[in-house]
């Protein structure tokens, strides 16, 4: 099977594909779905064969062992990424939006501030209100067409109540890759402010040429003491449903706080996730991920150039992800009526901006990790939509 062959996911509990028409109005049955960040392609067949393994073994206990699992980890961040994480450093929890409330929940308290560097993942802000903190949004510049830090506005706005910086890295939906300068930058800051810093860095493999992910803990080594590294590679392969993730703490007083609500919470990983992970963070795995970044940037060039074609449209360049970030300002009309044109008229769910947080309001994020020819199609449609501008 190859990245074109696409695969009919609907009527299968997808939330993509059969959740769609229920909050975006767009019916499955001619509509594209370019929201939720999961990909329309198998994983490797490296994955394949682990499942295959588990349903013929027949028996799905308790999973214990865990030292291969741990030792292809090592072995993926070595060799991706040029970092292994100390011993006992590494904490399995159920994804990375998980891993963050358990931050959230272990180093901070109620009321506290959560910075957020809008606009920016959204489940973030929602798992920091619903712990009942606040969410203390410092926006990104937007300078050139691209998002850049902005230290000096952001220090005007701290408190003194702030506690926590949640780092996207590389940034979701910008798609940013952030610089060694850009995370000294992140670093004097959180030590500026006393705040915990966690780096979210789920899209670290996903990086395009000439581009090079940065691992926070390898750009700021003496960071390290109030540091959070949080790596996944469920993006990665297109295995989200196995809701599994790393938070990788390096300071003992830090991991021992992370460690104690673990057991608090009775959280333990689970079997299918781990065994998936094993297998994909592996050669087999890696020659994968290189085919994959290959046939993802055709489909970004493909889409660039179709939307950029069209007037009052602008897709910020891509450094990193599959998700495809779109502004709609230069065609001087409301978010109502350029979403409806996506909605209605081309028949694409994409995400509203504004669940960004502040910058967000004029875009739409498009997923771009599917078979060419639906990306194509999605860009025809699109053209057609916004035609009278043209």
């Amino acid at each position: 099977m190859t990245f074109d062959t696409p695969v009919d996911r609907r009527g299968t509990h997808c939330l993509k594909w059969d959740m769609m028409e229920p909050i975006y109005g767009v019916s499955a049955a001619d509509g594209i779905a370019m929201w939720v960040a999961d990909m329309e392609f198998p994983p490797p067949a490296c994955v394949q064969r682990a499942l295959q393994g588990m349903l013929d073994h027949g028996i799905y206990g308790y999973f214990g062992d865990d030292r291969a699992y741990l030792a292809a980890i090592d072995w993926w961040l070595t060799q991706r990424h040029g970092w292994t994480p100390p011993a006992g450093s590494v904490f399995t929890v159920h994804g990375l939006v998980n891993g963050t409330a358990l931050c959230i929940d272990a180093y901070t308290a109620p009321g506290d501030g959560v910075v957020l560097t809008t606009p920016v993942y959204h489940a973030f802000a929602r798992v920091i209100r619903a712990a009942g903190r606040q969410v203390v949004e410092c926006p990104l510049a937007l300078r050139d067409g691209r998002y850049e830090m902005d230290f000096a506005a952001w220090d005007a706005q701290m408190t003194g109540r702030e506690r926590m910086f949640i780092l996207c890295s590389p940034h979701n939906p910008g798609g940013r890759v952030w610089t060694a300068e850009e995370l000294q930058g992140v670093a004097d800051f959180c030590r500026r402010h006393d705040l915990i810093l966690v780096s979210d860095e789920i899209h670290a493999d996903l990086v395009f040429a000439p581009h090079r992910h940065i691992p926070m803990v390898r750009a700021v080594p003496d960071i390290a003491d109030r540091l959070v590294m949080m790596t996944s590679v469920t993006k990665t392969f297109n295995i989200a449903g196995a809701h599994v993730g790393n938070v990788i703490v390096p300071d003992l007083a830090l991991r021992a706080r992370f460690a104690q609500r673990m057991a608090a919470l009775g959280i333990s990983p689970n079997s299918f996730g781990l065994h998936m992970v094993t297998a994909a963070c592996s050669v087999q795995g890696a020659a994968w991920v290189d085919d994959l970044m290959a046939y993802l940037e055709g489909n970004r060039r493909l889409f660039d150039a179709g939307v950029n074609a069209i007037p009052g449209l602008r897709s910020m360049p891509l450094e990193a992800t599959y998700l495809a970030w779109v502004d709609f300002s230069g065609t001087g009309m409301t978010t109502a009526e350029f979403t409806a044109r996506v909605e209605k008229g081309a028949r694409i769910a994409a995400n509203h901006g504004d669940s960004f947080g502040l910058g967000g309001e004029s875009c739409l994020r498009f997923n771009l990790a599917a078979p060419r020819a639906q990306v194509a199609e999605a860009v025809a449609r699109l053209q057609t939509a916004f035609s009278d501008l043209q």
